[in-house]
């Protein structure tokens, strides 16, 4: 482990206020800060800061942790790699061992492999056996200067021709599987993951080769799929990356464009239009939309127009507003998409379309009114009253008014009649979503538990335990009493067994209780549910006697569990978790 002085020194100069800031737009509310979760989406901030102890919580997803579990999770790193980082940028010098590195040898190692794999794979495309690949990239209408700028390659038809080459350079079966450019078969023996496709690597933006991309030629056996990609690795997220970013960061100051595939992106590049990225196989994500919000101001979503595009565009638009990114949408005409409609049209036509990109709220009017007669009263009225339901969802009264005179002036509709029903329109979702927070709370969520799914084997004991570690994690003083009263063994669930060993632990070597402690100790999972615990208010009054409750609670739950009788009930945890963290005032038992 690193000395706690080195990890305190590091938090001493990374507060988390100012670590969070530089991703997340807080807004301060008492003694903490508020603002949108970055790591899933929402419209209402979930997302606290607690600068009085330095930890963060999301009460929607339920991330939580220090400022190195924010950094770890925000940058997708691991936790010795978070320490690293952070001591970079603060100046602390870390020692060369007493610490372990494991991890960070073996990404480093998956980082060679994909780098070495990529050379393979170019290689192979410029070689006279390539030819397909070529000539298919060719046809496309790529360059040899864009081919060899993107580092684009083939894969061989053939099952081990990678794992030869690999195997010369020297690197284990293991570590070439934990890349995953490897695969293992039940019968325990290897494969190469891709055989006869067209390769893009994918780098994300410290330049690093991360994972590939394989497209399949057209009119071959698609075994696999159209595109087979790299699965999650130690190296690579894909819902946390973006292709083409790379490159498009330098270049993006002002706004992105936002595309859909792989080859949309290199042609818009070879274009000129550089400020350009694609997801990676997968819907938008929460953690997509921050990273392009560390870089520029405004996305341009250019997407497919069928249905599941209009899904997309609608999902993306939300995620990117709640990051604080402004954004427009342009639709491609005939149901294009922009690699056909650049090298069909050119890059001055391109250009002109991008200039009239409209707004997500005019984008929304607009496809509303796909399929609808507007030249009939019937049409028109069906239309108003969909755009009146779009117009309502704009939290800004402002845009709302300016929509709805619009709408009045092009459809000779009263501005009275319309300004009416989208309030009432309002008043009605307003209603809806009181009532979905009134039944959230009332209705526990008892049904499944990820964190801690024990749980539902002993609810009551379990809000015992949770409420016993809250009040230690605030009255540390009060271990020894825990400690006597109640051996870790008598602990029902096994994730707050070993939290409360740790606590134990930790007090009785001297040392102070840190959220950085358990951060090395915990998945970040596990640590989010630790920092709820601790932020919460279960233990702000008359600690001892809450204390004095959940032991008996816990032994009492332990002698049920022991001779065999019947689970508690969701009304007997309710019931007991009143008693025990309804703290009374005047100290009653």
């Amino acid at each position: 482990m690193i000395p706690e002085d080195i990890i305190n020194e590091i938090k001493y100069r990374n507060d988390i206020e100012t670590a969070v800031s530089q991703y997340v737009n807080l807004k301060r509310r008492g003694k903490n800060l508020v603002g949108l979760c970055p790591f899933h989406s929402e419209k209402t901030p979930s997302f606290t800061v607690y600068p009085e102890n330095g930890s963060f919580y999301c009460f929607g997803c339920g991330a939580g942790g220090d400022v190195f579990t924010f950094m770890g999770l925000i940058e997708n790193l691991d936790y010795i790699e978070s320490v690293k980082l952070l001591a970079e940028r603060s100046g602390v010098v870390l020692p060369q061992d007493g610490y372990d590195d494991s991890m960070q040898k073996l990404k480093n190692t998956i980082y060679d492999i994909n780098r070495d794999t990529a050379r393979f794979f170019h290689s192979y495309l410029m070689s006279p056996d390539g030819k397909w690949a070529l000539d298919y990239l060719y046809g496309r209408g790529l360059t040899l200067k864009t081919i060899k700028h993107f580092g684009l390659g083939a894969a061989p038809d053939s099952w081990d021709a990678l794992i030869k080459h690999l195997k010369s350079k020297g690197y284990r079966e293991s570590d070439m599987i934990a890349a995953n450019v490897v695969g293992k078969s039940q019968r325990g023996s290897l494969y190469d993951r891709f055989r006869k496709r067209v390769m893009f690597p994918i780098i994300n933006i410290r330049g690093n080769i991360i994972a590939f991309s394989g497209r399949a030629m057209p009119g071959e056996d698609k075994q696999g799929g159209k595109y087979v990609n790299t699965a999650d690795t130690p190296v690579y997220k894909k819902s946390a990356n973006l292709f083409g970013m790379n490159f498009a960061k330098n270049a993006c100051a002002e706004r992105v464009i936002l595309v859909e595939g792989n080859m949309d992106v290199i042609s818009l590049h070879q274009a000129g239009f550089t400020n350009t990225v694609a997801p990676l196989g997968t819907a938008f994500t929460t953690e997509q939309a921050n990273l392009l919000a560390r870089y520029t101001k405004e996305i341009v979503l250019m997407l497919d127009a069928d249905a599941a595009g209009q899904k997309a565009i609608k999902r993306a638009t939300e995620l990117l507003q709640n990051t604080g990114l402004s954004v427009r949408v342009v639709v491609i005409p005939d149901g294009k998409d922009p690699d056909e409609y650049i090298k069909k049209n050119g890059a001055d036509r391109f250009s002109a379309l991008l200039s009239g990109a409209v707004s997500d709220m005019e984008y929304k009017l607009l496809t509303a009114a796909a399929g609808i007669d507007l030249a009939s009263d019937d049409g028109r009225l069906k239309y108003l009253a969909a755009a009146a339901e779009i117009i309502a969802e704009d939290e800004d009264i402002m845009a709302r008014d300016v929509y709805i005179g619009k709408m009045c002036e092009k459809y000779g509709v009263s501005r009275t009649a319309l300004t009416a029903k989208v309030e009432e329109i309002r008043r009605k979702n307003r209603r809806i979503k009181k009532q979905k927070e009134i039944t959230d709370i009332i209705r526990p969520k008892f049904t499944k538990d990820d964190i801690n799914p024990e749980r539902r084997s002993s609810p009551k004991g379990t809000a015992a335990e949770e409420t016993l570690i809250a009040v230690l994690l605030k009255h540390p003083d009060l271990y020894k009493k825990a400690k006597s009263e109640l051996p870790p063994e008598k602990m029902i669930t096994s994730l707050n067994r070993r939290i409360y060993e740790i606590i134990i632990e930790t007090l009785d070597s001297g040392r102070s209780l840190d959220i950085s402690l358990f951060a090395q100790r915990l998945i970040p999972a596990e640590i989010g549910y630790l920092v709820a615990l601790q932020n919460g208010d279960k233990a702000d009054k008359n600690a001892e006697i809450v204390l004095r409750d959940c032991i008996r609670v816990i032994l009492e739950e332990d002698i049920i569990s022991a001779g065999g009788q019947k689970d508690a009930t969701v009304e007997d945890w309710a019931e007991n978790l009143k008693n025990i963290i309804d703290i009374k005032a005047k100290g009653k038992t």
